[in-house]
């Protein structure tokens, strides 16, 4: 099972909301076990393509961020983006440039007035939705 911590979680659709109509992007963060994941952690990062329709983030502000996680005695869960006018699902940009099929994809929609969150595996095989926990 995956949990997220709520004032995360809200830090994030804050984030969406104030980068709007741009798409926002960070990292999560947290902790592993054999059957759970936590995510405790959020770090913002720059959408370098100021675009509502993808985003990249700076290598060196990645690399930076990783190693804060690190330092914090923390590991890499995955990463999170927006989709400012789009469901909370991979679009086909999303699948295509998902890199590692061992972590997790967050997507937050704000199609609709309530922002609907969705963390997702991406592999050669598809996507799949994960069920997760707000703590």
């Amino acid at each position: 099972m995956i949990y997220i911590n709520s004032v995360e979680l809200k830090k994030i659709i804050k984030q969406a909301k104030d980068e709007f109509p741009n798409e926002c992007c960070g990292f999560l963060s947290g902790t592993k076990s054999a059957d759970k994941i936590n995510v405790s952690k959020t770090y913002p990062l720059v959408n370098v393509d100021k675009s509502s329709e993808h985003f990249s983030m700076d290598p060196k502000e990645q690399f930076k961020t990783i190693k804060v996680i690190r330092g914090e005695n923390m590991i890499f869960i995955g990463n999170y983006h927006s989709h400012p006018y789009t469901p909370s699902r991979p679009s086909e940009e999303d699948i295509r440039l998902a890199y590692d099929p061992n972590i997790v994809y967050g997507i937050l929609s704000l199609e609709k007035e309530e922002p609907i969150f969705n963390l997702f595996k991406i592999n050669k095989d598809g996507t799949s939705k994960l069920e997760y926990q707000i703590i």
